[in-house]
């Protein structure tokens, strides 16, 4: 695996393999990979002939009260876990790479609709720090198809409609959420849960397999909503949301009204320290 981190040499790879014929996946993440990241690769080497992986920790997608500076970074075994999965390029670009300008000086990307409810409701800025930054590694990267996680549901709303909107090239594929055995998702986040809050995580999941029964059963979504939210605080969680929308993230009509409709139930939720989310789409 090539580890590259001048844009010029960045380019000058990638136009080899084009001028070769070759199909460019990319897989842009957050460093501290897990097992998660590395079956985003193995996606994208079903996908195309070279897969490149980006590590940037994108500072202006963090709000005033998350903190940039403890994010964790884990850059040798994160080249580790890339290359046994398959990656052919590490891409990690500097800050003044990724911001010419400084990341207070930056152009910023503002997506409309799918950023102004839940995890935009929660973390003002988020999406405008995501849709600027992944643009931005777009235009340099230039991939024929990209692969996002589901379990960041909304993120990937986010980048679907940038692509659509800004016209990019780009097949957007949306890899399966990885799960523990009990049901947690794979996430980094997970390594901040105590031996005791570690096996209360997992109830996130059974929730939404709840929320997922109880809409399918008939029930109103505000009463899902509710129950869902009860339930989380009696295991100990702090809840930021417990929601069912449409998978275009509006909110559903009424069940009678819903047929054979999709749906998603998404949960945010603090567990002591640890900020988690995840989701679950269903037919209605």
């Amino acid at each position: 695996m090539l580890t590259v981190d001048q844009l010029d040499a960045l380019r000058s790879t990638l136009e080899t393999w084009r001028r070769a014929g070759e199909r460019i996946a990319f897989v842009p993440t957050m460093g501290n990979l897990h097992a998660g990241h590395h079956s985003l690769i193995a996606l994208a080497r079903e996908r195309a002939d070279r897969v490149v992986a980006s590590v940037f920790v994108n500072p202006t997608q963090f709000g005033p009260n998350e903190d940039f500076s403890r994010y964790p970074r884990t850059p040798e075994a994160d080249a580790e876990g890339l290359s046994a999965a398959g990656c052919d390029l590490l891409w990690l670009p500097s800050v003044e790479t990724m911001y010419p300008y400084g990341a207070d000086n930056t152009v910023s990307i503002r997506v409309p609709q799918v950023t102004e409810t839940l995890e935009g409701a929660h973390r003002p800025g988020h999406f405008d720090g995501v849709a600027t930054v992944v643009a931005r590694l777009f235009n340099q990267v230039q991939p024929d198809v990209a692969v996002f996680g589901r379990k960041d549901f909304q993120q990937l709303a986010v980048i679907r409609y940038l692509v659509r909107d800004l016209a990019f090239p780009i097949e957007i594929v949306a890899a399966s959420t990885q799960r523990e055995a009990d049901g947690l998702a794979l996430s980094s986040r997970n390594q901040y849960l105590s031996a005791d809050e570690r096996p209360r995580a997992a109830e996130i999941h059974r929730v939404l397999q709840g929320m997922r029964e109880a809409v399918q059963d008939g029930r109103p979504r505000e009463a899902v909503e509710a129950e869902a939210a009860q339930r989380l605080a009696a295991a100990g969680f702090a809840v930021d949301y417990a929601a069912v929308r449409r998978t275009d993230l509006t909110l559903p009509e009424s069940a009678a009204a819903a047929g054979n409709a999709a749906r998603v139930a998404l949960i945010a939720a603090r567990l002591g320290r640890t900020r988690l989310i995840d989701n679950l789409e269903f037919t209605a």
